[in-house]
């Protein structure tokens, strides 16, 4: 651990001791976290782990926020924990899955509605919604076959719904079967192609998805802990948000990263499917350091950034490297999230971010001292940063060539530390 100052510049973040107490949970993560798959989401035992952090402060928490909910891991543990939360994402996909995952279902209507599903789908032959058939982005990615078994299964979950909870449930199953039935490189984070991929059939692929997402229902019935909490869920900008009031005990958030590939491209088939967004780039706009479709002046955007941002593009255009641009639009970002943070927190309440440094070519995109320096600037106080290694299986720090994740030490090694740094307004 360190605490940071005004000289935080002068030190390097690597050299840390890593902080064991971070690293691992005692206990195993609740099946809910894992219905649907999400890139880069951080382990649910941090957020416990802040939670207790926060209390030994002295903190009473009322309500948790999350500022970049993604998946729902805070919100869902907020729950657990009989907390209430707020938290908000723009990505309509990432707040679906939040949604459902802190919802309260009743396992006889899930049963009584899977089966009209699958029964509509075997017994009326619903016909496919020929836009699907006729849509470019849709073919590129899926065969015919699974294009028309795909649309039943859609259509099908819309007959024997009602707009709620319920649907959208379902609608989560269905989304995380796209990838499977797609061409899409397993385990791939990048858009890529595996044309030699034999895709799964759709049908099998969403019967094991429901068991899946039941059985973790039903885990989070038997545990009876998760009734009292209230959760609100926005699909928002935090960049854009205006809070009317501070009204957040503890934020716990881990922002994309400045080198992670467009959510709207990493969410693209669910979005092609579920919303009705026919051009997916176009919810690229207005997400953290995207200069798509916008007319940025970056030299502006340099100079609002502070000292340690600046030292990091600068490297980057000393080093001919056209990222810089994407990297100044990151980190003017960031900041206003920070600025954000601030204004959601009561006094005294805590802000918890989860980041990691990562590298352009030569270039180490130090994300966590910017942050820090971030939290300096809007006058938090009590700076604490510790650095944690990954050791989720899943996220591995090696990568093959098409971002795909591998345990082979001879690929790419990515990152495998990030930090938590906790500040208090």
């Amino acid at each position: 651990m360190k605490s940071i100052g005004e000289n935080h510049i002068k030190f390097d973040y690597n050299n840390l001791s890593e902080h064991k107490e971070w690293n691992e949970s005692s206990g195993n993560e609740a099946l809910m976290h894992r219905i649907h798959s999400y890139p880069a989401k951080f382990p649910s035992f941090i957020v416990n782990k802040s939670i207790a952090y926060a209390k030994n402060k002295g903190i009473r928490i009322n309500m948790i926020g999350d500022i970049f909910c993604g998946c729902g891991t805070t919100a869902l543990e907020a729950k657990r924990s009989k907390i209430d939360f707020w938290g908000c994402d723009i990505n309509p996909i990432a707040t679906l899955i939040t949604k459902v995952k802190t919802s309260s279902y009743k396992l006889d209507t899930l049963d009584k509605i899977f089966s009209s599903i699958i029964d509509n789908i075997e017994n009326d032959q619903v016909s496919p919604e020929k836009i699907l058939l006729s849509d470019e982005r849709i073919q590129y990615w899926f065969e015919k076959e699974k294009i028309i078994e795909l649309s039943k299964i859609k259509k099908s979950i819309i007959k024997n719904t009602s707009n709620g909870k319920y649907r959208d449930f379902f609608f989560v199953a269905f989304s995380n079967i796209l990838k499977g039935s797609s061409r899409w490189l397993t385990k791939s984070i990048k858009p890529t192609i595996d044309r030699n991929k034999k895709s799964q059939k759709p049908l099998l692929l969403f019967i094991r998805q429901y068991r899946i997402m039941r059985k973790a229902l039903n885990e989070e019935n038997d545990s009876n802990n998760c009734k009292t909490a209230k959760t609100d869920i926005k699909t928002s900008n935090i960049l854009t948000i205006n809070p009317k009031k501070s009204f957040l005990d503890l934020i716990i958030t881990s922002p994309p990263y400045v080198t992670s590939y467009e959510y709207a491209d990493i969410h693209q088939l669910s979005t092609l499917w579920l919303t009705k967004e026919r051009d997916y780039k176009s919810l690229r706009n207005g997400t953290i350091g995207s200069i798509y479709n916008q007319n940025h002046n970056i030299d502006k955007l340099i100079e609002k950034i502070n000292i340690v941002g600046k030292g990091i593009v600068n490297d980057l255009i000393s080093a001919r490297n056209k990222r810089y641009k994407a990297v100044a639009k990151y980190f003017h970002d960031i900041s206003i999230a920070v600025s954000k943070t601030h204004e959601l927190l009561k006094k005294n309440g805590l802000a918890v971010f989860v980041i990691g440094n990562s590298k352009f070519g030569s270039i180490t995109i130090d994300n966590a001292k910017y942050l820090a320096q971030c939290l300096l600037d809007k006058n938090f106080k009590e700076i604490n940063v510790f650095k944690r290694k990954i050791s989720s299986k899943i996220l591995t720090p090696f990568r093959d060539k098409d971002g795909k994740f591998s345990n082979d030490k001879r690929k790419r090694k990515i990152y495998n530390y990030e930090f938590i740094l906790i500040a208090k307004k």
